[in-house]
């Protein structure tokens, strides 16, 4: 009961806090609180299933739930579709569920309904949280090793999903940051095109050179996200939180006022107070980033290698020649390589047998070599199977497509230790929101980078203690 209490509690706090602001704010405040709280009711309920669907007759039908809109949403229902034409005895079902938030949360209230969608992409970040569920089967013990091949999995991608030696989730869309750089900007700044910064250093120096020629109003710009934050941690071999990262044992400690910590935001403090860095203003505000790259008001954009596809598109209507190179790191330190992002494949038990089956058997072609392929050069993410990456090496694929191969190449040459394999912590997401607003106060001189970080790692133990305590 404890787990259902947490889990309640995650959807519940959202939805209460809504309706507080809404109470205590002015009547247009309040209205937009009130349309808030609808939307978090609309995207957890349990959605009715369109009637003029045709599902063929004695077919075992399996829910898909994820996280992706847009063109994202188009590929994987094309996807879907070929999948239920060549197994006729399997409908599935797709349906985009809105954030990753959003999704992960719709699917622990279905359970709880007794309602359950069969299969739930979740963000990594989400992967603790997840496991404390009981809602979900493990992947493993419902394949067998030759159906899904964890062996041919890249080491990054199995290195984050592989918990206490078991695949609990199957890997699917796997990003990582990546620098990406107009080479047109760099030309006129007088700088060369072909060697972007390589260091915090480095991106001092360049920038100094792109804003003060004019070549463009700021040097770079990323999302105002706490994911940057842990890359940057990762890459520098530190670990976010104690216990191995909650590898080893379950975390209990947030590591944010480590020298690691501060030397990040000290960083981005000096890039933003001398105009170099720009965002747009808002937390976790990707389009804002996407926006000042692509106008040519930056000359970078620090940004997920899922957008390579995006960007090159971008480049082409907007007549700038692009470039990629690995995430900048400082150079006074050891780089180890950063962390696996995005997010993978779950299926939920308490279902019938035949259907636990069926789930399986979409989600192992789902992520095969062949779609695999599909999926990287459809979207950017990374091909997560050794097989995919052998195939597009012998068809020359980065050859011809050199903005995906410095994405590639990071990966392949980060080391596994704990750093890079990434945080486990149940309030993951309360304490990525955490980090964020304590740089968000350092960049508008509310705080010193000390003071914010120690203010931050006492409300994100505190977060964590009380998530631990819940499912104890």
């Amino acid at each position: 009961m404890k787990r259902w209490r947490l889990l309640i509690l995650v959807i519940g706090v959202a939805v209460v806090l809504a309706l507080v602001a809404a109470c205590a704010g002015g009547q247009q405040g309040g209205e937009q609180q009130v349309k808030e709280v609808t939307r978090i009711v609309e995207v957890t309920r349990i959605v009715e299933k369109a009637p003029e669907e045709k599902i063929p007759e004695g077919a075992i039908v399996i829910d898909f739930w994820h996280a992706f809109g847009g063109g994202r949403k188009l590929f994987i229902q094309r996807m879907v579709d070929d999948f239920n034409y060549t197994h006729p005895g399997i409908y599935v079902r797709a349906e985009h569920k809105g954030s990753y938030r959003d999704t992960l949360n719709a699917a622990i209230l279905a359970a709880q309904q007794g309602n359950a969608p069969h299969i739930v992409q979740i963000f990594e970040v989400g992967s603790q949280l997840a496991l404390d569920s009981g809602i979900f089967v493990p992947f493993a013990d419902l394949a067998k090793p030759e159906e899904y091949q964890p062996d041919d999995l890249i080491e990054g991608v199995a290195n984050y999903y592989n918990f206490n030696g078991k695949f609990y989730s199957m890997p699917w869309n796997s990003s990582n940051p990546i620098l990406y750089y107009n080479k047109d900007i760099f030309r006129k700044a007088g700088l060369d095109p072909e060697k972007p910064p390589r260091t915090f250093e480095e991106m001092l120096q360049v920038c100094d050179k792109i804003v003060s020629s004019g070549a463009a109003k700021n040097c770079v710009t990323w999302p105002l996200h706490s994911w940057f934050f842990e890359q940057w941690m990762a890459v520098q071999g530190a670990m976010l939180a104690n216990n191995g990262n909650g590898r080893d044992a379950r975390a209990t400690e947030v590591l944010l006022t480590s020298d690691a910590a501060k030397r990040i935001v000290n960083w981005w403090k000096e890039m933003y107070d001398k105009g170099y860095y720009a965002y747009s203003g808002k937390l976790e505000d990707w389009d804002g980033s996407d926006a000042i790259f692509v106008s040519g008001q930056s000359a970078m954009e620090i940004t997920s290698t899922s957008d390579v596809v995006n960007r090159q598109r971008d480049a082409v209507e907007n007549g700038f020649e692009l470039g990629t190179a690995y995430l900048p790191y400082p150079g006074d330190q050891e780089w180890h390589g950063v962390i696996v992002g995005g997010a993978s494949i779950w299926i939920t038990k308490d279902h019938p047998e035949k259907e636990l089956q069926a789930a399986k058997d979409f989600v192992a072609w789902f992520t095969n070599t062949e779609n695999a392929i599909r999926w990287h050069k459809g979207t950017g993410y990374f091909p997560i199977r050794k097989s995919a990456v052998e195939v597009l090496e012998k068809e020359h694929w980065f050859e011809r497509n050199p903005a995906y191969r410095a994405a590639f190449d990071q990966l392949l040459k980060t080391k596994a230790d704990r750093a890079t394999q990434g945080a486990l912590m149940g309030p993951f997401p309360e304490i990525r929101t955490i980090i964020e607003q304590a740089i968000e106060k350092v960049l508008a001189g509310q705080a010193s980078v000390d003071d914010a970080l120690q203010e931050a790692k006492t409300k994100a133990d505190k977060a964590l203690q009380d998530y631990n305590k819940s499912v104890q």
